[in-house]
């Protein structure tokens, strides 16, 4: 059996897309960068700290459990969720008429050992006015989300260029994840 090591309902719905069955596991790691982590490391470590985490709840089974974390980059900071709407302005204004990095990264873990798999993705936001950022803002929408926006939301008209994986940039890099999970299919 597969396990999605995740309460995100975004990695969910992307994981329906290939077709394959699994279950939710809720799971809660923390998520603090050491100083020397570079940032990909930190996304990885995350994601495998995650998918240990179902493990846990899932001890001796033989089950394989999937988990992913993703997050944006500008500068080498790392842009966590926002905490409230001020945090969500700011990291806006920082992204706007710039090219910052998504990664995501997806670890399993199961009867056969751990595989990961990490994609980098740039991601163009135009130049947005203080009134766009503060719509933006009262929809909610930025709240729970890296950087501050979902690219498959209301997010999407503030993308000038996308090079690199959409799914990835959603949250769960789907070409990554299928070729983790391939071993698994019948």
């Amino acid at each position: 059996m597969l396990y999605l090591a995740s309460r995100s309902p975004r990695r969910q719905q992307l994981l329906q897309q290939l077709g394959i069955q699994f279950e939710v596991l809720d799971v809660d790691v923390p998520e603090v960068r050491s100083p020397s982590e570079s940032a990909t490391a930190y996304v990885a470590r995350v994601a495998a700290d995650k998918a240990f985490a179902g493990q846990l709840q899932r001890p001796g089974s033989g089950d394989w459990i999937l988990a992913a974390d993703t997050e944006v980059v500008l500068d080498d900071q790392v842009f966590g969720k926002p905490a409230d709407a001020g945090a969500a302005v700011a990291m806006l204004e920082r992204l706007s008429d710039r090219t910052h990095q998504v990664i995501s990264c997806v670890h399993l873990l199961g009867p056969q050992g751990a595989r990961s798999a990490c994609c980098q993705s740039l991601v163009r936001f135009a130049a947005l006015s203080a009134e766009e950022i503060a719509a933006y803002v009262a929809t909610g929408e930025p709240f729970g989300k890296a950087g501050g926006y979902a690219i498959q939301g209301r997010a999407a008209a503030f993308v000038e260029h996308l090079d690199g994986s959409y799914s990835g940039v959603m949250g769960l890099p789907l070409f990554e994840t299928a070729r983790l999970l391939r071993p698994l299919a019948p």
